[in-house]
């Protein structure tokens, strides 16, 4: 039986059905908002896998190509790997149901998003949220839901829910969150330099207006919600957990309060090994519990030094940021570098400066668009000191290069102020919290490196929080054993005006807005000091570009002149970039775009193609060749496929009997456009030129 509520999203049409699709899986849900529909799946495993230490949640979002009545490109015809934009919406929805799994829960969950069909009116990927959050809660899976998402956005002035792609274009934020009933989970976006307080408004507007979604989903929960599977009981480990605290208790607290992230592992490491060996008579076979219960004692002791003595893993206070260093101009032949380490975090960005074929074409369901700065970010194993094999580009480098993506793309010069592609690289050569953060500073340092104006730098800090009941600490720049063993991941970017990125990820039930508050105002002070290292460094984007950086020129012709330039089989344009060296590029509206790292050999194309395209002008004095010679003048060429007739009479100032007296074929010859004639013909003259002499 197919049970369905609806409601309405910014005037527009919003139906939660399920029973209809998908009725196999353990529980299933169709979201619509205008005619973007997604299908969203929950199943479970039957048993946990044994010896199982962990929680298997794998989270997929696909987009089908009929969902815009399109077939896919290439050879197969069929959707291929997961597309980056993908690999984001899938993000967007394992980060805010994850924690939301009990913890004793092991059993394999696999949740699917499927786009079946996109209007090109409204984005699907929030749609997502709410889609898995559905099926979860009207499956028998344990999931401490009901949870909804949303975009907010702000067009002039007003804040809306949920804007349409056209109502995106003119927003001057654009963020996504995930919401439970009483508190927000998680956000993720980006804003044009806009200031805390403005965050925190449209973070509080769209936790009211996702209420009405999630009333939708409580109603459906209350009349098909199936029972919950029964979790497996806890078996009784009181006893050891006392003898793992009376082993470890004496140098537990020693170990940790070793600042140096290295060395403070290695002595947890042997540690727990050795409580291991002294217990394995008494206790076979226990090694992974009594793993777990030192790291629960390890956590425990940690956020008890935060909230009863303000004291950190590496001795810091509680807003403390780590030791700053930075260098740029450090790699001789890129366009741009910048290395930026805080703490034992570091990494090092390039900026390289590239022309319009450069740019990378986009396909995705709001249409086909072309993308001309781009920001890759790599986390290589070495990084955090560890072996493992690279596959490719991992989902959390994708996720954490669109973060930096965002968050520095505020301050990128336009398209028509400054032509070119811009592509930054950050290679994360040491992590120990908050890469992506010190991918933000390291990418805004490269591009003044490289010479790229932008509008003003760019720093980004990550704030955590540690709360036991009433008792709370908010940390600023976090370490990874914060972030792992902390109740909050709150990346913040911006420049000295304002906020341009926002990332947030909380592992409790919610935070209150006043938590949020606080958060943001230490980000702010954080931000700022990090901008004034920046400013002590680099203080403004260097005045020249990269000697190494192309020179682009652009000039603009009718598009019936197009032809000319190209010429027969591209004959034209391939001899200019042959003998120029410069690379050229014509837009179907007649926009050329030249790039060369020598600069002459862009002036050198650029006047070949205003030579090529010129239209003669009348009175003008051109430097003209004889391209052949009859009995009564000469037909000389004074621009590219132009020729006009030098009559005998205008040869000279004095009689010339013969054409070939004076001129051959081939002669260079100054001549002046005296009048076009009323079929067009051009009529030349060399005779005044001498007179005037």
């Amino acid at each position: 039986m197919v049970h369905r509520k609806e409601s309405e999203l910014n005037g527009q049409k919003f139906i939660i059905e399920t029973g209809k699709l998908a009725k196999q899986a353990n529980g299933s849900a169709w979201i619509q908002l205008g005619e973007t529909i997604v299908l969203a799946t929950a199943v479970c495993a039957k048993e946990a896998a044994e010896n199982q230490d962990f929680f298997p949640l794998s989270v997929d979002y696909r987009e089908k190509a009929y969902a815009i009545g399109k077939i896919p490109g290439g050879f197969l015809k069929r959707e291929g790997r997961p597309t980056d934009s993908e690999i984001l919406n899938a993000r967007l929805v394992d980060r805010p149901i994850r924690p939301l799994f009990p913890k004793e829960f092991r059993n394999e969950v696999q949740v699917m998003i499927t786009v079946l069909s996109a209007d090109r009116i409204n984005d699907a990927d929030v749609l997502g949220i709410t889609g898995a959050s559905i099926a979860l809660c009207l499956s028998d899976i344990p999931f401490e839901g009901p949870i909804a998402g949303a975009r907010i956005g702000r067009v002039n002035g007003e804040f809306v829910l949920n804007p349409t792609f056209e109502q995106k274009a003119s927003s001057d934020i654009d963020l996504i969150i995930a919401a439970s009933e009483d508190s927000i989970l998680m956000v993720e976006g980006e804003a044009q330099e806009i200031s805390e307080e403005d965050m925190l408004n449209a973070l509080i507007f769209g936790h009211e207006q996702i209420q009405t979604i999630i009333s939708l989903q409580k109603e459906l929960i209350t009349e098909l919600g199936k029972p919950k599977l029964e979790l497996p009981e806890a078996e009784d480990i009181s006893e050891l957990e006392a003898k793992v605290n009376e082993l470890s208790k004496e140098k537990l607290s020693e170990c940790i309060s070793i600042p140096e992230k290295e060395q403070r592992h290695k002595g947890l490491d042997e540690l727990v090994k050795s409580i291991q060996e002294q217990l394995a008579e008494e206790f076979p076979e226990k090694e992974m519990d009594i793993a777990m219960i030192f790291h629960d004692l390890e956590k425990q002791l940690m956020r008890s030094m935060v909230l009863e003595e303000g004291k950190r893993l590496d001795g810091r206070g509680l807003n403390d940021i780590r030791e700053i260093y930075i260098e740029t101009g450090l790699l001789p032949r890129v366009h741009g570098s910048a290395l930026f380490q805080r703490g034992q975090t570091q990494a090092l960005a390039t900026s390289t400066l590239g022309t319009k074929i450069d740019e990378q074409r986009i396909e995705g369901l709001e249409g086909d668009f072309w993308k001309n700065y781009m920001l890759h970010y790599n986390f290589p194993p070495f990084c955090t000191g560890e072996v493992k094999p690279i596959r490719g580009v991992s989902r959390r480098e994708v996720g954490h290069g669109n973060l930096a993506e965002r968050a520095i793309k505020a301050v990128i010069p336009n398209d028509n102020s400054f032509p070119y592609t811009l592509r930054i690289v950050s290679d994360v050569l040491e992590s120990n919290g908050s890469s992506s953060m010190a991918t933000v500073c390291a990418g805004s340092l490269s591009l003044m490196d490289a010479g790229v104006p932008i509008k003003s730098p760019v720093a980004g800090i990550a704030m955590g929080l540690v709360k036991e009941e009433d008792k709370l600490a908010i940390l600023t720049d976090i370490l990874g054993d914060e972030d792992h063993m902390g109740d909050m991941d709150f990346k913040v970017a911006g420049t000295r005006d304002g906020i341009t990125a926002c990332q947030m990820d909380i592992k409790i039930k919610g935070i209150s807005p006043e938590i949020m508050r606080e958060a943001l105002a230490r980000a702010l002070d954080a931000r700022l000091f990090i901008l004034d290292k920046m400013a002590s460094v680099l203080p403004e984007p260097r005045k020249e570009l990269s000697t190494h950086a192309p020179r682009i020129l652009t000039y603009k012709i009718s598009n019936d002149l197009i032809g000319s330039v190209i010429g027969p089989g591209g004959k034209t344009i391939r001899e200019i970039t042959e003998k120029t060296g410069a690379t050229i590029n014509i837009d179907d509206d007649g926009t050329i775009t030249i790039a060369s790292v020598i600069a002459e050999n862009g002036e050198n194309a650029l006047q070949w193609i205003k030579n090529l395209t010129a239209e003669p002008e009348v009175g003008k004095i051109y430097d003209g060749k004889v391209k052949k010679i009859m009995n009564f003048g000469a037909f000389i060429e004074i621009l590219p496929g132009k020729e006009g007739l030098l009559h005998i009479s205008q040869i000279d100032n004095k009689r010339v009997e013969r054409v070939e007296d004076v001129l051959k074929v081939g002669d260079p010859v100054q001549v002046k456009l005296l009048r076009f004639e009323s079929d067009g013909k051009m009529v030349l003259s060399r005779k005044v030129l001498l007179n005037q002499e």
